[in-house]
C-alpha cells in the first residue's frame, strides 16, 4: 500500500528539535539501536524509534507532545530503561522521551516525612540521601541500585519490604504530569490524609506512561527504626512447608521487613554461582530480616521456625554476615539465569494459596518435562517462577509458551494478578479480559482515552 505522506521525516525532526530547547535530541542510529531496544525485556519485539529525546524542563516534554500531536507520532516515556515487560523499548517511527537527566533531589523534609524528587532519580540514591537525616525510603525492588522513581512509580514497583512497607504505591502521596494535550497537572501532595475529589494520583501510579509524563513526585519517607536488624536463613523440605512457616511469621506480631524463598531448583542454582553448599541442608530456603527487633520478637520468630520444622536456623546481627545474606538474595537471578533463556514471571497471590501455587508449579515442571526455578516475596504472596530453556534456542519454545498459560490461568482460578509488580507492558496486554473481566477491561480504555484521546502515549502498552 502506498502512504502519500504530508511531512517529510527532516521537516519531523527539524519541528521536534525546535521544540526542546533545555534537553538533546538523537536520531543516529546507533543511539536508537540502544535505547529502542532493551535485553532486559523478554517475550517479544520492539521497532526502532525515530528519535530519542532527553528533555531537561517540563517545557521539553510539552514541545515533544506538541510535536507528537502535529504529526501523529506515539510517544514511548522511558527513565533508566530497565523494564522487563517491553514497557519502554521504542515503537517504530515513535519519538522516545526520556527523563533521565531530570535527576534531582528537590527536597527531603524532615519534619513533613516527605521528599520531593524529579523523575530520573535512582530509587537507592533517594534512600541514601534520606538516611542521612535519620529517614529512608521504604520501596526496594531488585532493581533498587539502578532504577529510577519515576519508573518505579509508572510500574508500581513493589521489592523485598513490601511485606512491612507497601509497595510504591503505598509510599507515593503526589505528583505532577504533563498531559498528552500539553496541560500540566498536579495530583495528591504532602498530607499523609487526603479524602477529596477522585484518586488520580493512584491511577498514574501502576498506569506505565499511558496517561501522561510524570515530571514530579512526592513520596513518603519513614523513620529509621529503633533496635537492632536481625537476619537469617532456614530450611526446609519443600515449598508448601516454607510458605506454612512464612504464614506463621507474617500473622504473629513480629512484623518482619523481608520473607523470601527460594525453591529447591532456585537454591541449586545458587551453589553452582557461588560454590556453595545450601541445596545440602533441605528442598527450599527462606532469608528473613526483622528490623528494630526485640529480644522477644527474635525468639517467637526461632519457635515458629522450630515448630514448623524449620532446619540449619542461622540468625545474624551482625553487618557483615548480613550483607552476604543480602548479596545471596541478589545473586539469586544470575545464577538462575546464567547459561540459559530464560522468562521471569510474576504473579501475586491471596496469602492463602501461596502454598498451593508452589506445588502447582513443581508439579507443572514434571508435567512439561522442564525445569522451573521458582522464587519470590513470600510474605505478599509474590511469586517470580523462571522458566528456563537451552540458550541455543533463539524461538521460546512452545512448551515453556504452554507452562506460561497454564500458569497464568491457574493464578486468575485462585484469585490472583499476573502481574504483581513487573507491570503488563507488551508481554501480558492480551490478558486484560480474562484477568479484568469484559466491563472493566472496557473502562480501562475509556479511562485512557478521556487522559490521551490521540492514543500517543506508550500505545498497546499497559492495555491493548
Amino acid at each position: 500500500m502506498t502512504v502519500f505522506s504530508a511531512y517529510a521525516d527532516e521537516d519531523i525532526t527539524a519541528f521536534l528539535k525546535e521544540q526542546v530547547k533545555d534537553g538533546t535530541v538523537a536520531t543516529d542510529e546507533q543511539t536508537l539501536k540502544k535505547q529502542s531496544f532493551n535485553p532486559n525485556a523478554s517475550g517479544g519485539e520492539s521497532g526502532l524509534a525515530r528519535a530519542f529525546v532527553e528533555v531537561a524542563s517540563v517545557a521539553d516534554i510539552q514541545g515533544v507532545l506538541r510535536t507528537a500531536r502535529k504529526f501523529h507520532i506515539a510517544v514511548v516515556p522511558q527513565t533508566t530503561f530497565s523494564s522487563t515487560v517491553i514497557g519502554s523499548d521504542g515503537i517504530a517511527g515513535a519519538i522516545i522521551l526520556s527523563t533521565r537527566k531530570m535527576n534531582q533531589i528537590l527536597e527531603i523534609n524532615k519534619e513533613d516525612s516527605v521528599a520531593v524528587v524529579q523523575p530520573g532519580v535512582v530509587n537507592g540514591d533517594l534512600d541514601q540521601a534520606a538516611r542521612k537525616q535519620g529517614l529512608f525510603y521504604a520501596p526496594d525492588p531488585g532493581s533498587k541500585p539502578f532504577s529510577s522513581i519515576g519508573g518505579n512509580v509508572s510500574t508500581n514497583a513493589g521489592g523485598m519490604s513490601t511485606v512491612r512497607f507497601g509497595a510504591t504505591k503505598d509510599n507515593v502521596l503526589g505528583l505532577k504530569a504533563v498531559l498528552a494535550d500539553g496541560r500540566t497537572i498536579t495530583l495528591g501532595g504532602r498530607t499523609l490524609k487526603q479524602a477529596f475529589g477522585y484518586d488520580l494520583t493512584q491511577l498514574f501510579v501502576g498506569s506505565e506512561g499511558t496517561l501522561g509524563i510524570i515530571y514530579e513526585v512526592t513520596v513518603k519517607l519513614m523513620p529509621i527504626p529503633l533496635g537492632k536488624s536481625v537476619m537469617g536463613v532456614a530450611f526446609f523440605k519443600d515449598m508448601g512447608a516454607l510458605a506454612g512457616g512464612v504464614t506463621a511469621i507474617r500473622m504473629s506480631g513480629v512484623y518482619p521487613t523481608m520473607l523470601e524463598a527460594l525453591d529447591g531448583n532456585t537454591v541449586k542454582a545458587l551453589d553452582r554461582y557461588e560454590h556453595t553448599h545450601y541445596a545440602d541442608n533441605s528442598g527450599s530456603m527462606l532469608i528473613f530480616r526483622l528490623d528494630g527487633s526485640s529480644d522477644e520478637s527474635v525468639g517467637v520468630l526461632n519457635d515458629l521456625l522450630a515448630k514448623h520444622d524449620a532446619q540449619n536456623v542461622q540468625v545474624t546481627t551482625d553487618p557483615t554476615e548480613q550483607a552476604g545474606l543480602e548479596k545471596l538474595r541478589q545473586d539469586m537471578l544470575p545464577a538462575v539465569f546464567a547459561g540459559n533463556n530464560h522468562l521471569m514471571e510474576d504473579m501475586a497471590m491471596p496469602l492463602s494459596k501461596l502454598a498451593p501455587m508452589m506445588d502447582f508449579l513443581q508439579d507443572l515442571g514434571k508435567k512439561l518435562g522442564i525445569t522451573i526455578y521458582t522464587a519470590g516475596h513470600a510474605g505478599d504472596g509474590n511469586v517470580h517462577p523462571t522458566y528456563t530453556w537451552s540458550a541455543d534456542e533463539d524461538e521460546v519454545p512452545a512448551v515453556i509458551i504452554e507452562a506460561l498459560r497454564q500458569t497464568f490461568w491457574k493464578t486468575l482460578e485462585m484469585g490472583g494478578t499476573i502481574s504483581g509488580e513487573h507491570a503488563v507492558g507488551m508481554v501480558k496486554n492480551q490478558w486484560n479480559n480474562p484477568e479484568l473481566g469484559e466491563t472493566v477491561d472496557l473502562l480501562q480504555h475509556q479511562i485512557k482515552t478521556l487522559f490521551d484521546p490521540m492514543n500517543l502515549l506508550n500505545p498497546k502498552r499497559k492495555i491493548d
